[in-house]
């Protein structure tokens, strides 16, 4: 990845929606169902039908896929078999617009919202 490409994504040096929130999927999105991906090895169950990512319960919260410095350069190291809520979290983050959940998680971490 070049160096423009990675100023011109948020995402690539934010991270603070990783080390913000819990996240909790159905376990059809592990890798020991049909069509799942998400490493069980990276993951606790919460119920019979939920999984969680291991760190995002901790206090404070950080995901254990999440490598790097938040607010400098992170990557998720799990980025194509990342489960659905990371997925579909702030869909137009990478183009610099934010939502409301992004900039919470922004401001946790001293960083302003995405667009301001």
């Amino acid at each position: 990845m070049t160096r423009s490409k990675r100023l011109a994504d948020p995402c690539l040096t934010c991270g603070a929606c990783c080390a913000s929130f819990r996240v909790d999927f159905h376990v059809s999105d592990l890798e020991t169902c049909p069509g799942g991906c998400v490493p069980v090895a990276l993951t606790v169950p919460v119920t019979a039908t939920l999984a969680r990512m291991r760190g995002t319960d901790d206090g404070p919260p950080r995901c254990i896929a999440l490598a790097g410095e938040i607010g400098q350069e992170v990557k998720c190291t799990i980025y194509d078999r990342r489960p659905g809520p990371c997925r579909d979290f702030a869909p137009f983050a990478a183009l610099g617009i934010g939502d409301e959940g992004c900039a919470r998680a922004r401001r946790r971490h001293g960083m302003k919202p995405l667009g301001e």
